[in-house]
């Protein structure tokens, strides 16, 4: 067998001003040989940051957000509901790996405003970014905006929306007393092909499931099938709303 060679060339070109990783000295990874002289390459732990940097660059996910995560979210005197949601949002995210390929891949965080149900996603997204798994983060208000300002380019990013590794939609059916026939027919277009692809959601609403179905039967008995094993309702009382303390 082959002796290893002394120095493995870099598996991508690395910009001249990125400064070089101390332990791989840029080489992104080395050989290893097992127990049984097999040599295998195995990547440096750079790479891996590397891919989650970028993960994070193109999730859509602000500077603030990415700060959120199970640490910081305040658990003093949390009341029952609240603390079962973080339950929730903990356990899928130890889950995820087992789940991701099943059809009950998603969660749902519904209910009252300001309790921290985007945090707990949020917390959830950066989690699985960091373990190098995609997640697009779309704010339903804002991400509608985006992809009415110019129709051309709407096939495209539905179509990113639609076949991202993980999606977010935070704050579903928020802003109008019901959805526009635009909003209806990608939403529906959008969660119909995840469901039929089996890719998971994280959907955050202070809309019930019985209050989607109203607007859309077909996307909320997908979203309700989909989310069904992770499924929390933070029941309205306003001394739950976080900001008004």
């Amino acid at each position: 067998m082959s002796a290893a060679p002394e120095q493995a060339q870099p598996l991508t070109t690395r910009p001249s001003s990125e400064p070089v990783c101390i332990k791989c000295r840029g080489q992104e990874g080395e050989f290893y040989r097992d127990e049984k002289g097999y040599e295998y390459w195995r990547d440096c732990e750079c790479v891996k940051r590397k891919k989650a940097e970028r993960l994070m660059h193109s999730s859509n996910i602000t500077e603030e957000f990415q700060s959120k995560s199970f640490g910081t979210f305040e658990k003093e005197d949390l009341h029952p509901d609240v603390s079962t949601a973080h339950d929730l949002a903990y356990e899928y995210t130890k889950n995820f790996l087992n789940i991701r390929k099943s059809r009950m891949n998603s969660i749902a965080l519904l209910g009252q405003p300001g309790c921290g149900k985007t945090h707990l996603l949020m917390a959830v997204s950066n989690n699985l970014i960091k373990r190098g798994i995609e997640v697009i983060y779309f704010p339903w208000v804002e991400g509608w905006t985006e992809i009415c300002e110019d129709y051309k380019l709407m096939p495209e990013r539905v179509r990113r929306l639609q076949r991202a590794e993980v999606l977010f939609i935070d704050d579903v059916y928020k802003g109008r007393d019901e959805p526009t026939k635009t909003q209806r027919e990608q939403f529906f277009a959008i969660v119909n092909y995840r469901y039929m692809e089996n890719l998971p959601m994280l959907i955050s609403s202070e809309r019930t499931i019985a209050e989607m179905c109203q607007f859309d039967e077909a996307v909320g008995s997908r979203i309700n099938e989909m989310c069904r094993d992770y499924k929390a309702i933070i029941n309205k009382n306003m001394e739950l709303n976080r900001r008004l303390k």
